[in-house]
């Protein structure tokens, strides 16, 4: 019994630093913190951006009326590929 207490104490421990080393920003060689936190900082405001210009990309498709079979499947199939780049941003 002892054995398994030990077994799952590891991969508690596994866990806990898994997670660390994913919420621990890593500075690339050359950075200092100063400028580590600027480069996150611009990728946060591009990507926000991005997800702006997606989003209103999304909402002039979606205001669009038409009759038309083949510009109601192309307006569907841009509005898929939107949403997809949108989900990859999340």
């Amino acid at each position: 019994m002892e054995d398994m207490a030990r077994g799952w104490e590891s991969k508690s421990v596994e866990e806990q630093m898994a997670t660390v080393q994913q919420t621990v920003p890593i500075v690339p060689a050359g950075f200092n913190a100063g400028e580590a936190r600027r480069v996150a900082e611009s990728e946060r405001t591009h990507r926000a951006r991005q997800k702006q210009a997606l989003n209103l990309q999304k909402e002039n498709i979606l205001s669009q009326r038409t009759s038309s079979p083949a510009r109601r499947q192309a307006l569907e199939a841009a509005l898929v590929q939107i949403e997809a780049e949108l989900e990859k941003l999340n």
